[in-house]
């Protein structure tokens, strides 16, 4: 399953000596034997203190915070995109990763090299160890997984160094560990159910964590949201006197239409209106993940009035968003998708709806078990023919015995294939598929890999694009 069928040439990754690879895999064996990422300890001091030690690399640039349900990682893209493209080095941080650890620390729009992630843990593994001492002398815990990489990020882009660090929470955001930052420009994209056990079991609680990135006198891009949801973050902006451009009042997507490979956009900001933007990335969701991106860089490059046609232009057609409906072979077609919630799951349809033609769609499904799998196989079930259920290598995915039964319940036996392997699953699926595939790329039959990050991680390995 790894070579290239669709005619265009992978370019190729760096060489990794050996022994470096293996330096690189000993350090993330040591950071993910730490608390991992969903681990939530309320409380910033840890991080706030190694951050001390090393001399606040996170007040050594200007930083936009991100936050939301859905979108957050696309949005960080284009965001990085459209700075670069205005000639300033960007920091990017943004989670979970599909391939190396590396992948979450960017400077200037690359990941860290596998040489200088060395370099930057053993910079503040001294400082990292200070702290653990202190907190476990204390009764406390060490420094969790991604409060290490979070340190590990403010030190790089600090030594860069960059000019604008664009940083997206691991989950929540009040005592998200990246909260140590201030961003003086707040995005929060659309905000639904997910992470319940963390934070909290309605819209309402959920809003109110992540409305904990705005930071007094901050500018607030707002995604459109549940009235609840606008109610609490709107609340939360007044008493922190921030200034807030929001989707449906400032900020809107008058038109937009498929095009080959993505979309033509036009995006509307207070400061004007930008027609016929090229964006290669599928879905409304996109549209207004690019929306967001463009009113944050208006605010951050220029005081919020308009930017060059040409630079947004060249900009959003140079952003991609790997793993994100993503077409990683042809022949038959199949797609990756990190769709990991109803949000996401409901983007997803919508978009393969408007901007693919398949008379008939093979589904590879894996779900993590805190996840809501029910809603998510429901949600897909129309767009599926058949589909194939698996598991990703995560510790947290669902049974796929379990799953099985979940999805026999909403697409009948009849139409439902269980493999736990998912090398054997998407051989299976891509052999359903292309007994029919007859017609071409986007058309035809085609396979969906979706369910989880890791899932689409895994599956853009097996495909070849790691």
């Amino acid at each position: 399953m790894s070579s290239r069928k669709d005619g265009r040439r992978r370019e190729p990754g760096p060489v990794v000596p050996p022994e470096v690879r293996k330096e690189l895999d000993d350090i993330y064996a040591a950071i993910m034997a730490r608390a991992p990422e969903h681990d939530i300890d309320p409380t910033l001091d840890r991080v706030r203190k190694v951050c001390e030690l090393l001399g606040d690399p996170q007040k050594a640039f200007r930083v936009v915070h991100l936050t939301g349900t859905n979108g957050k990682t696309s949005t960080s893209r284009m965001l990085d995109s459209l700075v670069r493209e205005h000639g300033l080095r960007t920091g990017r941080f943004t989670s979970p990763h599909l391939t190396s650890v590396t992948e979450r620390i960017a400077v200037d729009g690359e990941p860290l090299s596998a040489e200088r992630f060395i370099e930057v843990w053993r910079d503040v593994e001294p400082y990292v160890d200070m702290v653990d001492a202190q907190s476990r002398a204390a009764g406390g815990p060490r420094l969790s997984f991604f409060e290490v990489l979070t340190v590990m990020a403010f030190a790089a882009f600090a030594d860069a160094p960059v000019d604008v660090a664009i940083i997206e929470v691991g989950m929540g955001g009040t005592w998200d560990c990246t909260n140590v930052a201030d961003g003086e420009i707040a995005i929060i994209t659309p905000v639904s159910i997910d992470h319940e056990r963390w934070l909290g079991h309605t819209v309402v609680e959920i809003a109110g964590e992540k409305a904990g990135i705005i930071k007094d006198g901050a500018t607030v891009v707002l995604a459109e949201q549940t009235a609840d949801a606008d109610g609490v973050i709107l609340a939360v902006a007044a008493q922190r006197g921030a200034r807030v451009l929001r989707e449906g009042v400032d900020l809107e997507v008058p038109e937009r239409f498929p095009a080959v490979g993505g979309q033509l956009v036009s995006l509307r900001t207070p400061a004007g209106l930008y027609t016929e933007v090229y964006l290669p990335l599928y879905g409304a969701h996109q549209a207004h993940n690019a929306l967001l991106a463009l009113a944050a860089a208006e605010a951050l490059l220029s005081g919020g009035r308009a930017l060059d046609g040409d630079l947004v232009g060249a900009a959003f057609a140079a952003a991609d968003s790997p793993g994100r409906l993503e077409v990683v072979r042809a022949s038959p077609t199949i797609l990756v998708d990190a769709a990991h919630n109803p949000a996401g799951a409901q983007a997803l349809v919508d978009a393969i709806d408007e901007s693919f033609d398949f008379t008939r769609l093979v589904g590879v499904v894996g779900i993590l078990a805190d996840k809501d799998a029910e809603t998510i196989l429901s949600i897909l079930e129309p767009l599926l023919a058949e589909i194939v259920v698996t598991e990703s290598s995560s510790v947290r995915s669902y049974d796929v015995d379990d799953l099985e039964e979940i999805a026999k319940e909403i697409f009948g036996d009849d139409r439902v294939h269980s493999v736990a392997r998912l090398d054997e699953a998407l051989d299976l699926a891509a052999g359903l598929a292309e007994n029919e595939d007859t017609i071409g790329v986007g058309t035809g039959t085609g396979v969906l890999v979706t369910g989880s990050v890791i899932l689409a991680a895994e599956a853009r390995l097996l495909l070849g694009r790691g």
